[in-house]
């Protein structure tokens, strides 16, 4: 797809989308739909703007968020992260995803929503336990934490799949 208008246009909604539904999000830790957005971005218009949406969005709300601005490593590591959602969206649209039957469709909903929740928190962890020490126990604490967002991607994939279904249909009758 080419980087036009209306491409554009829906880059910056998306990304905007992300900071707002962030912020009403703040006080569920862990629980966001960051990663199913740039999962959709990528799904439907491919891994440039996918990743434009997760950087883009993801730099909103680590630079802007009510707690105050991460520090750089960790900035830069979460806006890593949730880019490379954008690239499980574009793969998952190319993998047959319209030949499977609905339970298999859910697997790979779930498949997906654990490959994006990992891409983000072992990297994020790894620099977070770095920055602010002691290692391990940080480390593994954090990971913990990270399983709560772990349980509430696997559960928002396949439930707001459909809509994605419902764009990506309306994307290609265009």
């Amino acid at each position: 797809m080419k980087l036009g208008p209306r491409l554009i246009s829906r880059i910056a909604l998306f990304s905007a989308l992300i900071y707002v539904l962030s912020m009403g999000a703040a006080y569920l830790p862990n629980v966001n739909l960051i990663f199913f957005l740039v999962f959709s971005a990528g799904f439907l218009w491919g891994a440039v703007p996918g990743l434009l949406v997760g950087s883009i969005g993801m730099w909103l709300w680590t630079s802007f968020n009510p707690f105050g601005p991460a520090a750089l490593p960790l900035a830069l590591t979460q806006v890593g992260g949730a880019a490379a959602s954008g690239i499980v969206g574009a793969v998952f649209r190319r993998s047959g995803w319209r030949h499977w039957g609905r339970m298999t469709l859910t697997i790979w909903l779930i498949v997906a929503a654990v490959v994006c929740t990992a891409v983000f928190y072992l990297p994020v962890s790894a620099v977070d336990a770095w920055l602010f020490q002691p290692f391990w126990p940080r480390f593994l604490t954090s990971l913990l934490w990270s399983g709560v967002s772990l349980v509430s991607n696997v559960l928002i994939f396949p439930l707001l799949f459909g809509v994605v279904r419902y764009l990506y249909e309306r994307e290609n009758a265009l």
